[in-house]
């Protein structure tokens, strides 16, 4: 009886370890780090947004720097920006700096990479890599659920190499302001992380946005990793079937004239939006606000001046008129102010 117990004890021993070891994460260590590309552009905007365009490139990295017992690992991140828009604003700028982050509950503890907005936020760049597909869990604050824990994924390089990938997907809405208009976003998110360390290798976010107006647009953030210090799992690229059935030559043909006719409609519709569009107002920036200044002044008017140019100012001449009388001796005209007759030398009188 001893023995059986002991047996079944060490037998429940056993499969807890086992549990424990399934369910067991990686952990983060030091020197770990990932760089990565990310595009964030705006556009098909519809009323007040027709027309309106902008995107923000971000070229990033992030390092952990040490790792505390209680699991607490410490990290910095740097990434550049550059922001665009269709109105011709253009700006670039730096990022970076410390912060810590918990590997056992996944939230950041002291400070983020920059994530601003957020309550109580997930780190979007690391999850537990032991979850089975159905399972749960949240990146920022947006509920996320595992579709699949191996997926092929293409990596942003040049030679398209293919890794292995947990795929995860959440979705969700929430209402903001412009400062002039009410806009509700519903967005969807598509996540894949290394299933060997758990890190992020990309995601697609996209997100619709619109106010009772009508007004609105299409906001797309793609981040892709380009660099890691720690080996991705390999994975294989999709294979490509043949189709059956007609020749070669006949499905490309029709493939350019499909083509053709796309492009023909695309011109068309242009060309009629910007027939009628009014000029783009640039309600979004990077910051979320647009200064708007007054134009610059002109030079002074000048003061009217009826004097033509080169020309020296017109002198006043007054012309006096004088009676002239005749003289009583000689008949000669002479001024009626004159004493004598300037002729005869005769006197007036």
């Amino acid at each position: 009886m001893i023995g059986r117990v002991l047996l079944l004890s060490a037998l429940v021993l056993l499969a807890g370890l086992a549990v424990g070891a399934a369910s067991a994460h990686n952990a983060p260590k030091p020197t770990d780090q990932f760089a990565y590309n990310e595009t964030a552009v705006l556009n098909n905007g519809v009323g007040y947004y027709e027309g309106y365009t902008e995107s923000t490139t971000t070229n990033g990295s992030l390092t952990v720097t040490a790792v505390l017992p209680n699991g607490t690992e410490s990290a910095l991140y740097y990434n550049w920006n550059s922001y665009q828009n269709s109105t011709g604003a253009h700006y670039s700028w730096p990022a970076g700096g410390p912060f810590t982050f918990s590997a056992q509950t996944f939230h950041y503890v002291s400070g983020t990479d920059n994530q601003t907005g957020y309550t109580n936020p997930y780190v979007w760049f690391f999850m537990d890599n032991s979850l089975s597909a159905g399972d749960t869990f949240y990146i920022l604050n947006t509920g996320m659920t595992v579709v699949s824990t191996s997926v092929n994924y293409a990596l942003d390089t040049a030679a398209g190499t293919y890794v292995k990938a947990i795929f995860t997907e959440g979705n969700g809405s929430f209402g903001w302001s412009d400062g002039v208009n009410e806009f509700t976003a519903t967005y969807n998110w598509k996540a894949y992380y290394d299933p060997a360390t758990g890190y992020i290798v990309g995601y697609v976010y996209a997100e619709q946005d619109s106010d009772p107006a009508g007004d609105g647009f299409t906001y797309t953030d793609t981040l892709a990793v380009t660099h890691t210090s720690y080996a991705l799992t390999p994975g294989v690229a999709p294979s490509s079937s043949s189709g059956s059935g007609g020749s070669g030559m006949d499905w490309t043909l029709a493939v350019v004239a499909l083509v053709v006719i796309v492009v023909i409609v695309v011109v068309i519709a242009v060309a009629i939006s910007r027939s009628r569009r009014r000029h783009p107002i640039p309600k979004h920036s990077a910051t979320g606000q647009v200064a708007f200044t007054s134009p610059p002044m002109g030079p002074p008017v000048p003061g009217i001046n009826l004097t033509p140019s080169g020309q020296p100012a017109v002198q006043q001449i007054i012309i006096k008129e004088t009676v002239k009388v005749n003289c009583r001796f000689c008949g000669s005209l002479i001024d009626t102010t004159a004493e004598k007759c300037p002729f005869c030398g005769a006197t007036r009188s």
